[in-house]
C-alpha cells in the first residue's frame, strides 16, 4: 500500500468536514457517513469525482487518509516521496499532517473512495505554504 494522501481529491477546498455535493473547481463530491468516533476524532468517508486536468493543490489533514483509486489515473505528490502514479485498483494511506498534492492523469475524470480520521477541534483541510 502506497503511504500518500488522496485529500486533496475530496477536501482541497474544505475547512469543515462538510461536504459540497455539487461540482466545484472540477471535483464532484458525495459524502457517504460521518461519524464522531474515535473520541476526539471525526471519521468521514466519501467518493470524489475528479475531472481530467485538475490539480488541488498542496495541503495536510489533521488526521490518517486511506482510499482506494476506483477509476482514472492520478500523480500523487507527497512531501520527501517519490511522485507516484495510482490507477484503478490502488490503495493509498496518508499519516497525519503530511503535505501532499495530487493532479488528474489523461482524458478521463477520476474516482476515488477515501476514509479520513482527524482531529474533531481542528480545521479539516490546511493548504501548505
Amino acid at each position: 500500500m502506497h503511504r500518500l494522501i488522496f485529500g486533496a481529491f475530496l477536501l482541497a477546498s474544505c475547512t469543515t468536514v462538510a461536504w459540497a455535493q455539487d461540482a466545484t473547481g472540477g471535483i464532484k463530491r458525495t459524502p457517504l457517513q460521518a461519524m464522531e468516533f474515535p473520541e476526539g476524532y471525526r471519521t468521514v468517508i466519501g467518493i470524489a469525482e475528479v475531472a481530467p486536468g485538475v490539480e488541488a493543490g498542496a495541503h495536510s489533514h489533521p488526521g490518517i487518509e486511506t482510499g482506494y483509486v476506483l477509476e482514472g489515473e492520478v500523480a500523487m505528490m507527497v512531501d520527501g516521496e517519490a511522485e507516484v502514479t495510482l490507477k484503478a485498483g490502488d490503495s493509498y494511506a496518508i499519516p497525519a499532517g503530511k503535505v501532499h498534492n495530487v493532479r488528474t492523469l489523461g482524458d478521463q475524470p477520476t474516482r476515488v473512495i477515501a476514509t479520513y480520521v482527524v482531529e474533531k477541534d481542528k480545521p479539516f483541510s490546511t493548504p501548505a505554504p
